[in-house]
């Protein structure tokens, strides 16, 4: 301490220095100005609604930004903004790609995606359902640096799946995000599945097409594939089918279509077909989009198209009215007081666990 007072003449530079870096923090000060007063024009649902309409991509971001947050009124302003560009909405087919991984999704939907927007003139935005987007399993955050072309396509919009934790979450989110991209002029929407498992069901709730993307690598394709994925396809295509592979895709291609024929005839009249194609040299990539177009065309005329989309939104306003209630019910002060004691009860053999979960119900609608 003496010596610093002693050597003051020798630290005057370095409190000049000192003072620069405490000085950073002005920067931040700056930048959250700049941010309040951007969040203060930016944050009127007219705005944002009128932005979106007009497809205005950093203001489709950013409302799909409000969808991703937690935060209540950022929900509550997401919200209104649906509820207003929803008659702008519908307008797309919404195809849902799945597949065992290792099947080349990225490759694919990047080779389906720059047909489209180049060769058919098409708007397409690329979302994905991620339950495991926290824990960083290949999300499409990375097929999004393996999208190449794709993510600089002026006419493709690549999203991440948002953050949320539970497979739920993410699948009310994305139905909403939708909603936003084809009032925004998306006519073609890719959901891709990253998790694996129930994400193919929750992507099936909310496409009108369910491709399954399959290799041709093993002697037992059939064998990796679970009979419920089979049976929500509307198509499935054996991709990688180039080289020496060719023989071993039409192989493949033999044997899904036997197996489809055991199943059950499909609720719209559709008989799915079974399709080769190869990503990397674009071989079967229009033949596809053809069997899509004819998917909508044949069930637009039926008119399941529109009674799938409809059985779909009932779907919805079940699942919100059971989260809804769900959630209500855990954030109960008297529900979380008496938890803790139910389970030590059930624990000790006191009471039956649909005793105690009778109970807990009693006192939540008592309590109303």
């Amino acid at each position: 301490m003496h010596s610093e007072e002693h050597h003051d003449h020798e630290f005057v530079s370095a409190l000049k220095v000192q003072e620069g870096i405490e000085a950073l923090p002005q920067v931040n000060q700056n930048f959250l100005e700049k941010y309040k007063s951007k969040k203060q024009s930016l944050l009127s649902v007219d705005e944002y609604v009128q932005g979106i309409t007009s497809g205005n991509r950093v203001l489709l971001s950013k409302a799909i930004t409000l969808i991703e947050s937690t935060l209540h009124e950022h929900q509550e302003i997401s919200q209104k903004i649906i509820e207003k560009c929803l008659p702008y909405a519908g307008k797309s087919i919404r195809v849902g790609i799945t597949g065992v991984p290792g099947a080349g999704k990225s490759t694919f939907i990047e080779a389906m995606g720059t047909f489209l927007t180049k060769e058919k003139g098409k708007q397409l935005a690329v979302l994905a359902i991620d339950p495991s987007s926290e824990r960083s399993k290949g999300s499409i955050l990375g097929d999004k640096t393996r999208m190449e072309e794709l993510s600089v396509d002026p006419n493709a919009f690549i999203r991440p799946s948002p953050s949320a934790g539970s497979l739920g979450g993410v699948a009310r989110k994305t139905r909403e995000i939708i909603i936003l991209c084809e009032a925004c002029g998306f006519d073609t929407i890719f959901v891709e599945t990253v998790g694996v498992g129930q994400s193919e069901i929750a992507v099936h709730s909310m496409v009108d097409f369910f491709l399954l993307i399959q290799l041709a690598n093993t002697g037992d394709e059939l064998q990796g594939i679970k009979r419920g994925i089979m049976e929500m396809a509307d198509a499935i295509t054996i991709n990688k089918a180039d080289g020496d592979n060719i023989h071993k895709a039409q192989l493949a291609k033999t044997q899904f279509q036997n197996a489809l024929h055991l199943f059950p005839p499909t609720d719209s009249g559709w008989i799915p077909p079974v399709l080769t194609c190869s990503a990397y040299t674009k071989d079967g990539i229009p033949e596809l989009w053809d069997v899509i177009m004819n998917y909508k065309q044949q069930t637009q005329a039926s008119g399941y198209f529109y009674h799938k989309r409809q059985t779909q939104s009932v779907r919805i306003l079940t699942e919100w009215i059971e989260h809804s209630l769900k959630e209500n019910f855990y954030d109960h002060p008297s529900i979380l007081e008496l938890i803790p004691k139910i389970q030590e009860a059930i624990f000790a053999n006191k009471i039956s666990p649909y005793a105690g979960a009778q109970e807990l119900l009693n006192i939540y609608f008592s309590k109303k």
